[in-house]
């Protein structure tokens, strides 16, 4: 029998994410991959793997999975669940730690409790082919990961290992992602098609995240941005966290699965450092942006590769 994790609820929408796949935006084929790569790199780091290997990211509420293998070690990094082994004994389980488990028993990942994503990652990894690269799945063209869709009842996840040794367990020291508000972010490319109100607009209030969010984008609620050169651009390529401006006036941060090109003017783009950050929002959260120079982005971006270069350090058995 193949080693599985077999799917007995899907949540509410959970699909395999790696770091994505790069270079392809010329022909069309977006990025996607993980919201949250720091969280991912946690998780795996926690049960032994390489960062990037693709893991499940949970939006929302987690699955019920049954672990169809003789045993599996497990970790959950991000956003908090609640996490409890069902069956056949019932016990609680903690996220950013690893856990062992034994053929038979079902586990459920909760909601989530304080933010919008999170991820359980396999020792050994999903079984799974690479697609352009990547395992990630892109439900808009419903290719990559496992049958380019979001998991449901009765899916059987195929495993690398049929079963882990036995050894100490891991745990994140501080259990504490690093990312703070205010969202930094670089004025344009299109900052030019605005009002010269439009970007004190967007830094001097606050804003929330719409019910219209998923993985291509964060439509934000707020004060309107005025457009000074109409809202049709030529079409152009797009960047994570790129802020475009459609005709109503309210902005939208483009995430993982967006589109590889667009026609919005965008007024700016959140700095790769705080990509992790601004997608953990979830509906009703408020956010708020300052300025940053490119010297400040790139320092930003060193001090949090040096966080995850350091991560051995912060792991305790």
């Amino acid at each position: 029998m193949n080693a599985a994790l077999s799917v007995h609820h899907g949540g509410l929408h959970t699909t395999v994410q790696d770091r994505g796949r790069y270079g392809l935006q010329a022909i069309g084929v977006p990025v996607s991959g993980a919201l949250d790569a720091v969280a991912l790199h946690v998780a795996n780091v926690l049960v032994g793997n390489a960062p990037g290997c693709a893991a499940l990211e949970i939006l929302g509420t987690g699955p019920v999975l049954e672990v169809n293998a003789e045993s599996v070690r497990l970790a959950i990094a991000g956003a908090n669940a609640s996490l409890e082994v069902l069956a056949p004994n019932r016990r609680a389980l903690s996220c950013f730690e690893s856990f062992r488990l034994q053929r038979g028993e079902i586990f459920r990942v909760g909601a989530l409790s304080d933010g919008a994503v999170t991820y359980l990652a396999v020792e050994g990894g999903l079984d799974l082919p690479m697609l352009l690269g990547s395992r990630s799945t892109y439900t808009r063209a419903a290719f990559g990961g496992f049958q380019g869709r979001a998991i449901t009842t009765d899916d059987d996840l195929p495993l690398v290992l049929q079963g882990v040794l036995e050894r100490k367990e891991s745990r994140l020291r501080g259990r504490a992602l690093p990312g703070q508000l205010p969202i930094r972010i670089i004025p344009g490319p299109q900052d030019d098609f605005f009002t010269s109100d439009a970007l004190e607009t967007l830094l001097t209030n606050e804003y929330t995240v719409s019910p219209a969010v998923d993985r291509m984008g964060m439509r934000l609620d707020g004060p309107r941005l005025e457009h000074a050169r109409g809202f049709n651009i030529t079409s152009d390529g797009t960047a994570p966290g790129s802020i475009q401006v459609p005709g109503d006036g309210l902005p939208i941060v483009l995430l993982a699965d967006r589109q590889t090109t667009g026609g919005y003017p965008k007024i700016g783009c959140v700095i790769s450092a705080d990509f992790a950050t601004i997608a953990r929002l979830r509906q009703g959260d408020t956010v708020s942006f300052v300025l940053a120079s490119l010297d400040e982005a790139g320092r930003a971006r060193i001090e949090q590769d040096r966080w995850l270069s350091a991560l051995s350090s912060r792991i305790e058995s």
